[in-house]
């Protein structure tokens, strides 16, 4: 009877080796699972926002993964040798986990800070709402440390004021600039997270991190010649594009804008309705 039980397999996916005890290599672990947290980022974006420029992200992305594929089967090298005794599997050179959020994190800043432009209507109405909320606030920008100060002043009514010109303010070239930075240091992490579990060497880890710099460059180049060129607009026109409402408009809408205005319109709509009725 116990002849004919098959022995169970682990899924290499998300099975990683670690030492309990360290808790340094407990988190480890988790950063080693960021690149399947950044795919299901990837496929709920492209579900909620259908953005075109998260697509080629997406499909860039995919593309460096088969870069690291073909370059694993042509170099051959081995992990350490302690990593392949305990089950490791598969080549080490490049690590794919470097490689996968060194492109992740490099393509996020090039659009960031090249790319992405909002309109100046918008800057100019993120102006407006920074400008009433200096005046509420005694002359200051707002930020999100003065929400005690202004609940002190006006009380619940004074923070949604507050919060709202904080929130529709677009982001500057500074605010952009950190969140490439974070992007960057988290990239960082994930890539010394292999060389501390022992999965690569330094060598394989600085060969992957090289790899997924240069795809995400080159990446940014194709695309940016695809909208040059006018392929991208001539490729959203294709009915599958329409029927499942792929648009462009994040490249210069602002980030936290998108829909916002529409509602702002029907919302103040309904409410000069309902007032039309009370004063009727």
């Amino acid at each position: 009877m116990s002849d004919n039980i098959t022995p169970l397999a682990s899924l290499s996916l998300t099975h990683v080796y670690y030492n309990p005890n360290d808790p340094l290599s407990h988190l480890c672990a988790f950063l080693a699972l960021v690149p399947q947290a950044l795919c299901v980022v990837y496929a709920t974006l492209l579900w909620s926002t259908r953005e075109a420029e998260v697509l080629l992200m997406f499909l860039g992305q995919l593309t460096c993964e088969l870069i690291n594929f073909v370059l694993k089967r042509l170099i051959k090298e081995e992990r350490p040798k302690h990593v392949i005794i305990t089950g490791g599997r598969g080549y080490g050179m490049p690590s794919s986990h470097a490689q996968f959020a060194v492109f992740w994190a490099i393509a996020l800043g090039l659009f960031l800070m090249v790319r992405h432009r909002p309109p100046r209507s918008h800057i100019k109405k993120g102006q407006m709402q920074t400008e009433k909320a200096e005046k509420e606030g005694g002359g200051q920008e707002p930020a999100l440390v003065d929400v005690p100060r202004r609940y002190k002043e006006g009380g619940l009514q004074a923070v949604n004021a507050h919060l709202e010109a904080y929130s529709h303010t677009p982001w500057s070239l500074a605010q952009r600039g950190v969140v490439s930075l974070a992007a960057g240091v988290l990239a960082v992490l994930v890539a010394w997270s292999r060389i501390y579990l022992g999965y690569h060497t330094p060598k394989q880890v600085l060969a992957g991190s090289a790899a997924g710099a240069v795809s995400a460059v080159a990446w940014f180049a194709v695309t940016y010649m695809l909208r040059e060129t006018g392929l991208l607009a001539w490729a959203l026109e294709f009915p599958v594009a329409r029927w499942l409402r792929i648009r462009d408009l994040v490249v210069e809408e602002d980030l936290c804008q998108a829909g916002w205005e529409k509602w702002e319109e029907r919302r103040t709509l309904a409410l000069s309705k309902i007032k039309n009725k009370k004063t009727n």
